[in-house]
């Protein structure tokens, strides 16, 4: 790493799937491979202290005024950990210790309130990676919030959605909103496997929502057709049952730019359900049908007409063709090229 630029990407531990941590693998992946430049992504957790305080505080009752979201006191790096359900090949730090000439870290905005003890004391450069523009409140002190938007070198958005997110919380920082894109892997999904009556869906996303769906759409489902629930499989199998499947069903809920509905078109299916918001940026029809957020009946309206329903297969091709450009490789490293300009 000598002479180079490191950038550390913070990511948390989450139990299963994270469509932001395999976003935030792939562009550290990338500025890897990328002349003049290392990367590496550091885990953190909270420690054990931290959340057995919590535990009990809620267990007794103790109503102690505090500060919400992570604070630095309370984590730390976690050794030994990548994230296994898709294949990676990250660069792992294992400790919270950076080199203020070398080193230059990217924070997802649910850690950007870190910044201020962590980074800004430090004289550590940084920048913030807003991968969904409601988790900017992700800590109540907004006096340490607004301190480490600030003090950002810049700030990293995928999406309108977030970008209108960022400008409603930090009007006067603006200028500091970098476009940011991410992939997704096309060859992986084999559109001319043959496909059956299957209609995928990822139960992980509004349980709730997805529940009252599946029941009363199976009680119109025509005969020979299937759903399938594509929750706790490997993302092998995910690639899989997308190219088999005809139909998936979007519960994204007040998301940046939702990957799995990207996915599930790139991969041949039409997508009926919710935008999250951040999905309107590639929402369009034939290929997306927009439900809004709770109206389960037309939900399962618009999945049996769609059954039946012959689209124009040039006008699906034309769009299908759009999507592979705008989420390619190509097109995502030129972007973080881009934001590595700002850096060096």
């Amino acid at each position: 790493m000598k002479n180079k630029k490191n950038i550390i990407y913070l990511c948390n531990t989450e139990k299963g799937a994270s469509g932001g941590a395999k976003i935030i693998y792939h562009h550290s992946e990338i500025i890897n491979k990328l002349h003049g430049y290392n990367s590496q992504i550091i885990h953190i957790k909270k420690k054990k202290t931290a959340k057995w305080k919590t535990s009990l505080e809620k267990k007794f009752n103790i109503n102690t005024v505090r500060e919400t979201g992570w604070q630095l006191k309370e984590i730390e790096a976690v050794k030994n950990f990548k994230y296994n359900w898709f294949k990676n090949n990250v660069s792992v730090k294992d400790n919270l210790n950076f080199n203020s000439k070398f080193d230059f870290v990217i924070l997802p905005e649910i850690f950007a309130h870190l910044a201020v003890d962590l980074l800004i004391k430090r004289n550590i450069k940084y920048a913030i990676f807003v991968q969904n523009g409601y988790a900017i409140s992700f800590t109540n002190n907004e006096k340490k919030l607004y301190k480490a938007y600030s003090n950002a070198s810049f700030i990293l958005s995928y999406s309108e959605d977030i970008t209108q997110c960022i400008k409603l919380s930090f009007p006067q920082l603006k200028t500091k909103i970098i476009k940011i894109k991410y992939s997704i892997e096309s060859k992986k999904y084999n559109i001319k496997m043959k496909k059956k009556n299957l209609i995928t869906y990822m139960s992980r996303k509004l349980p709730v929502h997805s529940t009252h769906v599946i029941y009363f759409l199976k009680k119109h489902l025509p005969k020979k057709w299937v759903i399938k629930d594509l929750n706790n499989i490997n993302e092998k199998e995910v690639f899989k049952n997308l190219c088999q499947s005809k139909i998936f069903l979007a519960f994204s809920n007040l998301e940046g730019l939702p990957l799995p509905p990207v996915e599930a078109a790139i991969a041949g299916n039409y997508v009926i359900g919710y935008t999250g918001e951040g999905g309107k940026d590639y929402w369009k029809k034939p290929l997306f049908t927009e439900i809004y957020s709770g109206d389960i009946r037309n939900f399962v309206k618009q999945v049996i007409k769609k059954i039946s329903e012959k689209t124009s297969n040039k006008l699906k091709q034309k769009q299908y063709k759009s999507l592979k450009n705008n989420f390619s490789k190509d097109n995502e490293i030129r972007h973080i090229k881009k934001f590595l300009n700002f850096i060096s």
